[in-house]
């Protein structure tokens, strides 16, 4: 039995009794008070995540530019020091390694975040294309990662306001973070990193400062209320960007693995497309449900789906054919051998507006 992995907070999550469970070979909270209601709090106020599981890479040296330049979708060119961009790294025919953030902070040394059960992946694809004068190290055991998030997260943290995907070193309770302005919720926030002795002491004074607790369960709710796609279910080794409707991180005028796989595409026009969705009846769309689409347009999959606790209403994300890809196309879901309507809707699903 394999065993698993735990973040410097665990003590912590145990202590607030939180529910556990196994995720990407690590031991992490799914939920503490509840989805809803931690979910519902960072849409209001503030919560707190840690995904500290997260992995951290460091890509140093003269050649660190060229390096990522060639292995990464979008123009790295475009990040001056502080930046972040959000980018993928494709393979040959254009698929999803992994989708990451790059923090440039200077300019021959930039920090990779990338998905926990990718971490391993990502470093021996970066390490393995190596160019001389360049240099890639895993960090991630180094590092503890807390996401705040929440209209109210920012002034709750005593911190100034700042441009989104930038970052910054800074205090928060008197410990030295990397305050990076990103976030997988739709929210305002940021997302601290420390290292990993420091964690509890960071966690405890974000707590304090009246964020509330939050498992995967919300996080998960929250990103797909806003169509932020999950690696292994919206984008794979599989898929490609422009049908994920990603297109918009792949720079196609430079080369980079997979670019002319994805200029294709884009030229010829996806066969299949990533389309978010409102259920019409009452029921709950779950990953790898069947999509009927109407009108002889054929049918796709559900990638992800949940009960969406702000709109009370089934939601989801999956894959259709191109013709039933556009806002409005009524499709319906097999939901247990039976089907429900539904409505593909414009990207995201959710907004304080709606």
């Amino acid at each position: 039995m394999q065993t698993l992995l735990r973040t410097p907070l665990h003590r912590r999550h145990v202590e607030a009794g939180a529910r556990l469970v196994p995720f990407a070979g690590w031991e992490l909270p799914i939920q503490y008070e509840g989805v809803i209601a931690e979910h519902r709090a960072v849409r209001g106020d503030c919560g707190v995540f840690d995904v500290s599981h997260m992995g951290e890479l460091h890509v140093e040296g003269p050649k660190a530019v060229e390096l990522l330049q060639g292995l990464l979708s979008n123009d790295l060119g475009r990040l001056e020091d502080g930046g972040a961009q959000y980018t993928l790294l494709t393979n040959e025919h254009g698929g999803i390694v992994d989708d990451v953030i790059v923090y440039r902070l200077n300019q021959g040394h930039f920090l990779i975040v990338c998905n926990a059960s990718n971490r391993e992946p990502v470093y021996a694809w970066l390490k393995e294309r190596e160019l001389r004068g360049s240099e890639v190290r895993d960090a991630s055991d180094e590092y503890a990662l807390l996401a705040v998030q929440g209209p109210r997260a920012i002034e709750r943290l005593g911190l100034p306001e700042a441009k989104p995907f930038t970052h910054a070193l800074g205090s928060v309770g008197g410990v030295e973070a990397m305050i990076n302005r990103t976030g997988y919720t739709g929210e305002e926030g940021c997302e601290l990193m420390c290292a990993a002795e420091d964690a509890v002491v960071l966690w405890d004074a974000v707590v304090e400062a009246g964020a509330v607790a939050c498992g995967l369960g919300a996080r998960d709710t929250l990103r797909l209320e806003v169509c932020y796609p999950l690696h292994g279910n919206e984008i794979t080794p599989d898929t490609d960007a422009i049908s994920a409707g990603l297109g918009w991180t792949c720079a196609l005028g430079k080369d980079f693995t997979g670019a002319e796989e994805l200029r294709r595409i884009r030229e010829e026009g996806p066969e299949r497309k990533l389309v978010a969705f409102v259920m019409e009846e009452k029921a709950v769309p779950r990953t790898g449900m069947a999509i009927v689409a109407l009108e002889g347009a054929g049918g796709g999959e559900v990638t992800s789906g949940t009960h969406s606790p702000m709109l009370d209403r089934g939601i989801g994300l999956g894959y259709v054919t191109a013709e039933a890809a556009s806002p409005g196309s009524e499709i319906q879901i097999d939901v247990r051998g039976k089907e429900r309507r539904a409505t593909v809707v414009p990207k995201p699903i959710y907004t304080k507006e709606r």
